[in-house]
């Protein structure tokens, strides 16, 4: 999610990525409220200065490693969304951007789900947020006209549901108190796709989850 250091990046760019990625360490593992800008600096082997010269505090170091994140996303959910798969192979693909990302880099996601999406300044945030809520609701409203998904309930509604078990999921992972093996992702995947796309079965015999 956050992007990888490439050789094509300036010095400049480098060293403020070495920045974020020492920021989410040090978030994941001490807590944003409770570590100190030094101890960012620390974990990327900078300088206090050279820190400040890229970033003013360690809140803005925060809301860069959230735009930066929700951003990629947005954009991996958009693509999905604009394939001509079916909404269920959508939303299992949606399903799988998030879910996976706990395997690929567990200490962002501690940090999206500890520090952003559970703080009080999440309203703040809420109309980036919404765009891949909005993007969800389009899946799900395309498919309501193409008959795939029965049209007596919210769409809105069902994208907040779907992304509400993701995110619950997530957190259950943060908190350790559910399973985070590949075949627990798997199977949670698998579960928060049958049970949505289950209920907007047209036909409510194929909701067999």
């Amino acid at each position: 999610m956050l992007r990888t250091l490439t050789e094509r990046s300036t010095g400049g760019e480098d060293k403020r990525r070495l920045i974020l990625e020492a920021a989410v360490r040090v978030f994941a593992r001490k807590g944003f409220h409770t570590c100190r800008v030094g101890d960012i600096a620390e974990e990327a082997g900078v300088a206090h200065g050279l820190l400040y010269h890229y970033f003013r505090s360690k809140d803005e170091v925060l809301e860069c490693i959230f735009k930066e994140t929700w951003a990629d996303i947005v954009a991996a959910v958009r693509m999905v969304e604009e394939t001509e798969e079916p909404a269920r192979e959508r939303l299992a693909g949606v399903a799988k951007i998030l879910l996976r990302a706990w395997r690929r880099d567990p200490e962002l996601v501690t940090v999206v789900v500890r520090e952003i999406v559970r703080s009080p300044d999440l309203q703040n945030r809420i109309n980036v947020i919404q765009e891949a809520f909005a993007a969800i609701e389009r899946i799900i409203a395309r498919a309501q006209a193409d008959g795939e998904f029965r049209a007596d309930v919210s769409a809105k509604l069902a994208s907040f549901v779907f992304y509400g078990a993701l995110e619950e999921v997530l957190t259950g992972w943060v908190l350790g108190t559910l399973g985070d093996g590949e075949q627990d992702v798997a199977a949670a995947e698998r579960t928060v796709v049958e049970i949505v796309c289950g209920g907007l079965a047209p036909d409510r015999s194929a909701a067999a989850v």
